[in-house]
């Protein structure tokens, strides 16, 4: 499951369970968030999954040889454990980063949320409007958006806007 599509949070990521993925016909799916930061009263919320991370998620289901429960389970020795916790996220990630040949310098900067701040940042760059973008992070108000964003949100702004207008980039 790409924590990027879904804008999970760590402890989310970690507690998701194959009863609750729903894979559809096209090759898309969705999967049940039970619970969130936003969300202790436990409501739930329907994530979508990209058909691309689908496809991922059944590689590691049939290597893994999970069946039901928690999805991601920690791994010692190439031997499938228990579940896998929250702290482990941020580990795993800086190690995809170097291997994936990023500076040491951003490999360092990686966080449990960088997939979170990830998404956010691209949908802005991608112009998506603040409602979607709110709805697949399941953000109540604007302000973490804006925060992810700034950089970006800064260079649309109406100075940026209006100096390209006057011919000034």
């Amino acid at each position: 499951m790409r924590a990027y599509d879904t804008l999970l949070r760590r402890s989310e990521l970690v507690s998701l369970r194959l009863e609750d993925l729903v894979v559809e016909r096209d090759g898309w799916a969705t999967v049940l968030v039970r619970w969130g930061k936003t969300d202790r009263e436990g409501y739930g919320a329907e994530q979508w999954v990209a058909p691309d991370t689908v496809a991922l998620l059944q590689q590691w289901l049939e290597r893994s040889g999970v069946t039901k429960g928690v999805i991601f389970r920690a791994l010692r020795n190439r031997v499938v454990g228990g579940a896998l916790g929250a702290r482990e996220v941020p580990r795993i990630y800086r190690e995809m980063g170097t291997r994936a040949g990023l500076p040491p310098s951003v490999v360092a900067e990686i966080s449990g949320h960088s997939t979170r701040v990830g998404a956010a940042q691209d949908m802005v760059a991608e112009g998506l409007g603040i409602g979607a973008i709110l709805q697949a992070g399941r953000w109540k108000t604007e302000a973490s958006v804006i925060r992810y964003a700034e950089r970006m949100l800064a260079q649309r702004s109406g100075a940026a806007q209006l100096a390209k207008l006057q011919g000034r980039l």
